[in-house]
């Protein structure tokens, strides 16, 4: 595997400054991605299209001196080859025909086949082969859990009830969704590791406000499944966990799911991770992505600050969330020198 910044941090080593990439750095803040989105139908048909995905993935490299590349693709891409009708609604995001607990899994099961998802390893394939040595590429799905919440709900949802309702009345069914999930998230990030990703990325979007024991039974449990089943398969690769909101949970989700980093949002500090996770666990954030958004001064005083805080265990500088659309490009640009103290 080459050993890249980001690699050797995710590997346990203190760089003096941290390596930098940004969640969704691919995207609508871009000029260049804007008119290339016009090109492609609809937005399924963008990501599965390898030209255009792979130039979506390089387009912020050409513009900063990132550490990394993300792969540019969508964590419900799973659900879609399981047969689900999945669109998205201008303004309002994605959207799925929700299965219900009562619903019979087979259909899905039998529809399920990562050809669906071929095109998507092409694209890891083209952005490995453009991208400088020195540069990771990183490969991702979602989290089981956050999946389903998709599946259940239909759409994003802030408090999950649906989800969390089944969970809790029929444990068994529910186990089986992300039974289902984990099966096909494994065949998906195997795939893109062959295809030439050197880091995966587990995105819990939604694994805030849940109670210990739900969120180690639908969090941490499947989690660890599917890290293990990657692990046997003789994936070796760096595995970046990102529990968004778990709060102090994430010392049990790093001790049990073995996960390589965690990625903390904006909401955890440095001095309660300390406490929470063993001195060399390499983490990663987490810049508020608001502060990045307004770029007032206290943009470069916020980046100094997390670097110093996590100076003292390996630390990939990034945001707590995802980039927001709003985000002046300029802002980018200072972020960048300034974690790479220029």
């Amino acid at each position: 595997m080459a050993h890249t910044k980001l690699v050797k941090t995710l590997e346990g080593a203190c760089l003096p400054r941290p390596p930098v990439w940004i969640m969704r750095q691919a995207g609508r803040y871009l000029p260049e991605y804007r008119k290339l989105r016009t090109q492609a139908k609809d937005f399924v048909g963008f990501c599965l299209n390898p030209e255009m995905a792979a130039e979506a993935t390089m387009q912020p490299l050409r513009r900063f001196n990132l550490d990394a590349a993300i792969l540019f693709a969508d964590i419900l891409l799973i659900p879609m080859a399981f047969g689900m009708n999945l669109r998205f609604v201008p303004g309002e995001g994605p959207k799925l025909d929700p299965v219900a607990p009562g619903d019979d899994l087979d259909p899905y099961r039998q529809a399920w086949s990562l050809d669906k998802l071929s095109n998507i390893g092409e694209t890891v394939s083209r952005v490995r082969a453009e991208l400088d040595p020195e540069t990771a590429l990183i490969g991702f799905a979602g989290s089981p859990w956050t999946v389903a919440t998709y599946m259940v709900e239909g759409q994003g949802s802030r408090d999950k009830w649906n989800t969390r309702l089944w969970a809790w009345q029929n444990p068994e069914s529910f186990d089986a969704l992300l039974r289902l999930i984990e099966q096909a998230t494994v065949e998906y990030l195997i795939m893109q590791v062959k295809a030439g990703a050197q880091v995966l990325k587990l995105f819990d979007s939604w694994a805030d406000n849940l109670p210990p024991v739900l969120f180690e039974r639908v969090i941490i449990t499947p989690t660890r499944r599917i890290i293990t089943a990657l692990r046997e398969q003789g994936i070796t690769c760096p595995i970046i966990g990102f529990p968004r909101g778990c709060g102090g949970l994430i010392k049990s989700y790093a001790a049990d799911t073995g996960c390589t980093a965690i990625g903390l949002d904006q909401s955890q500090s440095a001095q309660s991770v300390d406490q929470l996770l063993p001195k060399n666990f390499p983490v990663q954030g987490n810049l508020d992505n608001a502060v990045l958004c307004a770029g007032t001064d206290q943009l470069e005083l916020e980046i100094e600050r997390i670097i110093e805080d996590f100076s003292g265990r390996p630390h990939v500088f990034n945001l707590g969330h995802g980039i927001t659309p709003l985000t002046p490009i300029a802002h980018m640009e200072r972020l960048v020198k300034a974690v790479q103290g220029q």
